[in-house]
């Protein structure tokens, strides 16, 4: 079970439930198969399974997006039908546990890759690109870390950070598109996260872990990820000032993911600005864990506001010429971490039971006409 990482906050604004829902659009199938293992629409089977035209990684790529979902890697193999949807629909898999450092390095030393190399090895079979998630996270920490760490000199915990970023990151050299290195450092004030790097290190913890994580692998993109950046506020300007500053000090970070968690209880962000602002400060941008929660059970004002919210971030990012990929975080209600975290709401991924949703027809929808404008090369 992961970790919650998105703590939302409320809005005054009522949720835009008043929006027509939009209708289910049908598509021909291809007569040749499309791959988005590169940016052009080539034809492709991955692993004996066609890749439907209408699938939101084929439309994707029509429009040159990355369409991604966080993967359990306990289902890959187990679930021929999750295995099935993940290499159809998506053409970024994301690790949702498998690459944090409680898994990686459970004693000290001792390394355990195996799932997440099962995973790289789902993705190549398949066509897929990779996001490395995460690096450095205040959470889900190897418990002999934590017992230890509040008693280490400064030099202990920054040359175990080194030990960490390092080790990991040249393991998967040249399989991983994209690199969560930092993940959360930012409280809502704007303020740094007290946690135990911040504690020891000041933020410079940050600015090493990209220099360290680039010395690994050069040709890893490397994103800073946090939530709640889709909305103007104190975090996210101080979050942009931030990277801006790491920027200027030439520090290797290429990118900011938003998390895009939702909730239909509060209003939507303004979440085009930000990608643009960020962007415009020449960041590449992604939506790295999207998903739409809402009081369970859902009504259909509230299925409504959900469709409404994917949208929302869909089309932000295809209005973003620097918004490289859009990655839900899971497909199914099944296997969410949502009703565990927040009581009495749920129901916010795109498909149930393998099905698809309204909320995956939106996607559909919102990628189909997208296809009307020129595609831009975000890769």
């Amino acid at each position: 079970m992961r970790i919650p990482r998105a703590r939302m906050v409320a809005s005054t604004v009522a949720a835009t439930a008043a929006l027509a829902m939009i209708p289910a659009i049908a598509f021909a199938q291809p007569s040749h198969p499309l791959t988005a293992a590169t940016s052009s629409a080539t034809s492709h089977t991955t692993s004996g399974s066609a890749v439907p035209a209408d699938s939101l990684r084929a439309l994707g790529a029509k429009v040159g997006l990355r369409i991604g979902t966080a993967v359990n890697a306990d289902e890959l193999a187990s679930s021929s039908t999750y295995d099935s949807i993940t290499a159809q629909q998506f053409s970024t898999v994301t690790a949702e546990n498998v690459m944090k450092w409680d898994t990686i390095e459970p004693e000290q030393g001792q390394y355990n890759y195996a799932p997440a190399d099962k995973l790289i090895a789902f993705a190549e079979a398949h066509g897929q690109l990779v996001r490395g998630h995460n690096l450095v996270w205040e959470n889900q920490q190897p418990a002999w870390f934590t017992a230890e760490s509040a008693s280490l000199s400064a030099d202990q915990v920054k040359a175990i950070l080194k030990q960490h970023v390092i080790s990991e990151v040249s393991h998967f050299k040249g399989k991983i598109w994209q690199w969560d290195v930092v993940n959360e450092p930012f409280n809502e004030d704007g303020s740094f996260v007290n946690n135990i790097w911040y504690q020891k290190l000041g933020a410079a913890y940050i600015t090493d872990a990209f220099i360290w994580a680039h010395q690994a692998d050069p040709k890893a993109k490397l994103f800073l990820n946090d939530y709640n950046l889709e909305y103007t506020g104190t975090k996210s300007n101080a979050a942009l000032s931030f990277v801006q500053q790491l920027k200027a000090k030439h520090v290797p970070i290429n990118g900011v993911g938003f998390e895009t968690h939702l909730d239909t209880q509060y209003g939507q962000p303004d979440l085009l600005n930000n990608l643009q602002r960020f962007a415009a400060a020449g960041f590449d941008v992604a939506i790295t864990e999207a998903d739409v929660r809402t009081t369970l059970p859902v009504t259909a004002v509230e299925q409504t506001a959900q469709n409404a919210d994917y949208s929302l971030s869909l089309q932000a990012c295809l209005q973003v010429s620097r918004c490289i990929s859009y990655t839900v975080w899971g497909f199914d209600d099944q296997f969410s971490w949502v009703p565990s975290t927040f009581a009495g709401e749920g129901a916010a991924d795109i498909y149930n039971d393998f099905q698809p949703k309204p909320q995956y027809t939106t996607l559909q929808q919102d990628l189909e006409l997208a296809t009307g404008s020129a595609a831009r090369s975000r890769y």
